[in-house]
């Protein structure tokens, strides 16, 4: 199994001299082609500010990241063609992340026209039917493009995140906490939705979350954060049966369960 990515010695600080916060502290981590691995730990842990330097949002302060082996950390934006078909992002708050003012249409196909994936191997050229493909395969209307996102429920805002995101057909999603921000009722069928989805484009994911039931059900390998380290990973299955690091079994012992019948 290859790795897609690679993080080496990464840190991230913010700030200076006394004012320095430590946003992550010597990350070593390699995620593999083809895994479901769950990241986790309580806000402020440095789970977003890890998956902002694998999406070459951010720049690590030490340390670098490669995508695909190929170095991402440090590259200027106009060089990360690669990276931008290869790896979509869904963030937390649909609300936030789609323009109020585009059409879904154009929201869902704006990745397309990216000169970045302009006649990148894989990209779709013809705009309309990829368009009507992943709104058939998030389980939206096929009309759903001509409207505006303020039209839709959260959940349906959130399956037009994944269809923007899966236009480009990318290898690898990453999705930021993709179900705190929407109602109990709807979470389960997103989370479904997600988990149907990798399963039949066979795309790698990197799940955030701090709801550690979503990831058992979700991810076969989990690494733990804590104070911008990371301080236990493994199977999803073996961590959270046998956790070694007290914080692992805190969190784990915070998880709601219901009462037991007898």
């Amino acid at each position: 199994m290859t790795s897609v990515f690679t993080a080496t010695s990464v840190s991230r600080l913010y700030g200076a001299g006394r004012n320095t916060v430590v946003g992550l502290d010597e990350i070593n981590l390699a995620v593999e082609t083809g895994e479901r691995l769950g990241v986790v730990g309580e806000s402020g842990s440095g789970k977003s500010t890890l998956i902002r330097l694998l999406a070459g949002l951010d720049r690590p302060t030490r340390g670098e990241v490669r995508f695909d082996g190929e170095l991402i950390s440090g590259r200027p934006e106009h060089q990360l063609g690669f990276l931008r078909q290869g790896v979509q992002i869904v963030f937390q708050d649909p609300r936030s992340s789609l323009n109020p003012r585009m059409r879904v249409g154009d929201i869902i196909t704006e990745p397309l026209r990216s000169p970045l994936l302009r006649g990148r191997p894989g990209v779709p050229v013809d705009k309309a039917a990829r368009l009507a493909e992943v709104l058939e395969q998030v389980g939206l209307p096929t009309d759903s493009g001509r409207r505006h996102p303020h039209e839709f429920s959260g959940g349906q805002r959130q399956r037009i995140a994944l269809a923007r995101a899966l236009a480009p057909r990318p290898r690898v999603l990453i999705a930021d906490e993709p179900v705190s921000a929407l109602d109990v009722s709807v979470r389960s069928q997103v989370i479904n939705l997600l988990n149907d989805l990798v399963a039949e484009q066979d795309l790698t994911l990197v799940f955030v979350s701090h709801d550690l039931t979503v990831v058992r059900h979700l991810c076969d390998r989990v690494a733990v954060l804590q104070s911008g380290r990371i301080v236990e990973r493994g199977l999803t299955a073996e961590v959270y049966a046998e956790p070694q690091e007290p914080y692992t079994q805190s969190l784990l012992e915070a998880v709601p369960r219901l009462p037991d019948p007898s």
